[in-house]
């Protein structure tokens, strides 16, 4: 009667060919949907990783009847630079070693954000003491409550 009988050729290259790019175009999209899918974590509010208040705050430290300001910049997560704000020559000169060790303290709380673990110098230990103090009390001014 009437069948016809239709062959078709298939090479093996071309389904190879099919098959590779299939995979690939299932991996692209399982991809972007990890990607992009909501993560279902609540946002945090900006209150929750705010740890101080933006500003400069300033506390003073007394050494040999000379007041020093000691300068703590913040923003909402970081301390951004520590500083005396009025060291003169005459308090520079008489304390010739509290300028290297408000910079060595200074360097340690930029590297770890924290003044936990601060390892004070031999060489001016009591003085670094009192600054890392000074620096505590500034920084308590800026935490947020």
């Amino acid at each position: 009667m009437g069948s016809k009988t239709k062959i078709i050729v298939l090479h093996m290259k071309e389904i190879i060919y099919t098959a590779v790019f299939a995979a690939l175009g299932i991996l692209l999209i399982i991809l972007l949907l990890v990607m992009f899918r909501p993560d279902g974590k609540k946002t945090s509010t900006n209150t929750d990783t705010q740890k101080y208040t933006p500003g400069i705050y300033t506390s003073t430290l007394t050494l040999n009847n000379t007041n020093l300001e000691v300068e703590v910049s913040v923003d909402e997560s970081h301390i951004n630079s520590i500083r005396f704000s009025n060291l003169d020559e005459s308090v520079a000169t008489m304390f010739p070693l509290i300028q290297p060790a408000i910079e060595e303290i200074a360097e340690q709380i930029y590297d770890t954000q924290s003044l936990e673990n601060i390892t004070l110098s031999d060489k001016t230990p009591y003085t670094s003491q009192v600054i890392l103090e000074a620096i505590t009390q500034t920084v308590e001014k800026a935490a947020v409550d």
